[in-house]
């Protein structure tokens, strides 16, 4: 059994773990709630771009524009969004061991695949494949539509200039603050969204449907990458007020055993002592 000095020590030290776990998810609960209002309402306004998107292709011939138009597939870029910090359970690592498998299965096929890294953990972990061909890690400390642009810009301009002839995006989904769903999302070329009720709404369009697919297209591909940002950010805080709570959780388990064994050796060592005054006392008047 381990001596009372090195109880009180392991005792002390778990203590202050769990302060600073506990803090932790204070933390992240406030900052849970602030991105979680982002999303939640962004996703109105993405939603019906989406159907205006499906409203508008269904009556312009799509097929011509640069960014539905298919081509042959020779090279892949992934983009990866994970967290610039730990902590936060299995939110990153699962980011990472998706992109990897997903950019085996395309190799597979023949394709050649590269990376681009948003965050610094997608950075550090994905540079050990030597497949990175660009990052951004100061885009997700604040999600900004700026930031967003940013990123869908570098992706339309290698698309267009036809060094990537496919664009997708890994990253979690926020669900609840204990559930984050990893998706994988293509972003170029454009996927034709659906139309509202299968149906077309007769529209009057200011300018011509032609010019406004022009400018939808862009805009609905920064909006696609602001959303996935925000979904990443609020994920992440959730993930890690939900880590943190388990670990607080076990951090006071352990504090509450190692105080039955400090207490129990405690007693014991008592009643050695006890043992001993007795023993020593029967010892003199004998």
């Amino acid at each position: 059994m381990a001596n009372l000095k090195d109880l009180r020590t392991r005792i002390t030290s778990v203590s202050s773990t769990m302060q600073i776990t506990s803090a932790m998810k204070m933390v992240s609960a406030a900052k849970l709630k602030r991105a979680q209002d982002a999303i939640v309402q962004m996703r109105p306004y993405s939603q019906k771009l989406t159907l205006l998107m499906g409203n508008v292709s269904s009556v312009v011939d799509s097929s011509e524009n640069l960014f539905f138009k298919k081509r042959k597939e020779n090279r892949v870029l992934i983009l990866s969004l994970t967290a610039n910090r730990g902590l936060c359970g299995a939110f990153n690592s699962s980011v990472i061991k998706k992109s990897i498998a997903l950019s085996q299965k395309l190799e597979k096929q023949g394709l050649e695949v590269k990376f681009f890294a948003i965050g610094k953990k997608s950075r550090d972990l994905l540079s050990k494949t030597g497949k990175v061909e660009g990052e951004n890690i100061d885009v997700v400390n604040g999600v900004t539509f700026e930031g967003a642009e940013a990123i869908a810009q570098i992706a339309m301009e290698n698309y267009l200039s036809g060094k990537y002839d496919k664009v997708i995006m890994v990253y979690n989904q926020f669900r609840n603050a204990a559930v984050q769903i990893l998706q994988e999302e293509q972003l170029l070329p454009f996927v034709e969204a659906p139309k509202e009720n299968n149906e077309v709404a007769d529209y009057i369009y200011e300018p011509d449907q032609q010019k406004l697919l022009d400018e939808l297209i862009p805009l609905s591909i920064k909006t696609q990458v602001y959303k996935a940002l925000l979904d990443s950010q609020a994920s992440e805080h959730g993930a890690r007020m939900t880590s943190m709570h388990k670990a607080t959780d076990n951090a006071t388990n352990m504090r509450d055993d190692l105080k039955l064994k400090y207490n129990k050796a405690r007693q014991a060592t008592i009643t050695n002592e006890i043992l001993e005054i007795v023993g020593g006392a029967e010892a003199l008047n004998s």
